[in-house]
Order: C-alpha cells, then structure tokens, then sequence
C-alpha cells in the first residue's frame, strides 16, 4: 500500500483577492510562507514519507522545499502537477472574465464538466493527466508514504478520480490553502482517509 499526502500550496496574493492563477508564477505571501513551515511540522510529525513531489510552480515548490527541509529529501518536480491551464482566463479576476466571457464563466461555476475556457484546458483533460501522474508515483512508490504537492484544481480533480465521482462534482469539494490529505493506494483501488485537513493551521 501507498500512502499520498496530498497538499495543496500556501497563500498567494491572488488566492487573497481572487485571481486565475493557473500557469502563471505566484509567489507565496507572507501567510502563505507560515502555512507551508506549519505544514511542514504537521508531516514530519506525523510521517516519514519516502520522496516529495511538487508542480513546477513556485507557489507549490516552495511550499514542497518547507516540507522537505526537516525530513532532509529534495524535492522531486514533476511536470504532471502543473496547475490547470486557464487559457485567456489567467490572471484575470471573476469580475473581469465575466465581462468578456459570462456564459463560459457561468458554466464553470455551474457546470464545470462542460466548461470551455478560452484557449484552456478541459476538466476532462485535466483528469487524465492528474490521474497519469497519480499511477506513475504510486507504482514508483509500492511501499511508501510520499507527499505531493499540487493546486486547488489539481487536488479536486485528483480527489474526484479517487472518489470515483464525476468532474461535475468539483465545486463540492474544498482545497483550502495548505490543506492536507490523506489517501492509501493499493492495487488500482483508493481510500481516501482524510480530506481538507487544515487543523496545523489554526492558532
């Protein structure tokens, strides 16, 4: 059996004001920084995990290298744990995208297994490849606990494919900035133990 730590990274400032991040480079804030060291002492408190993947992002690299720094592992970027391309949505408020784009918008927020951003990926293609990367490191790791470090679509989309449920559910699962979950891979089956865990967060 695998254990996944699923993480999503640390605040932004456009995790504050709302903004399309997708590919774009955002750098944690300063909350951001505390959250990912609070994070930080939470894992190696409670596991000794094997290896630490993270998105390219240096919202979520950063939050991965605060992981890492006290179980002494580098931190492992894999390309599969890119955000989710937000095409011409990206960084763009609601606001903005409404004005230019509001039928397109309300079906993301409505709808958003059927949703067409501008130039952008699909819920679909984005499950595929999170669900890809999700069996390339649980086969690499038969035996081990292993922390990933994603993004607020990634980790929905990602927890869906565990729950067997459909893309049209995303709007009914939270991923609050450095949330922890928690999820035992065996065979080609899933348990998810715990979900939006942000208790090391609260003071």
């Amino acid at each position: 059996m695998t254990t996944v730590i699923l993480v999503r990274h640390g605040e932004t400032e456009w995790n504050r004001v709302e903004r399309f991040r997708g590919r774009a480079d955002v750098a944690l804030n300063e909350a951001g920084v505390r959250q990912a060291e609070a994070t930080a002492a939470r894992i190696s408190t409670l596991w000794r995990p094997a290896a630490i993947y993270s998105s390219p992002l240096s919202r979520a690299r950063r939050t991965a290298e605060a992981i890492a720094a006290p179980l002494s592992l580098p931190v492992r970027i894999h390309e599969g744990l890119w955000d989710v391309d937000y095409g011409q949505w990206q960084g763009l408020s609601p606001d903005e995208v409404n004005q230019r784009w509001p039928e397109e918008l309300r079906t993301w927020y409505q709808a958003p297994q059927r949703a067409a951003i501008p130039g952008g990926e699909s819920l679909d293609q984005l499950r595929a490849r999170c669900a890809g990367t999700l069996a390339q490191i649980v086969d690499a790791h038969p035996q081990d606990t292993v922390v990933m470090v994603g993004h607020t679509v990634i980790n929905r989309v990602l927890l869906l494919h565990v729950l067997a449920l459909g893309n049209d559910r995303f709007w009914h699962l939270r991923q609050d900035t450095c949330a922890i979950n928690v999820i035992e891979a065996e065979g080609a089956g899933f348990t998810l133990v715990s979900m939006n865990d942000t208790c090391h967060l609260q003071s």
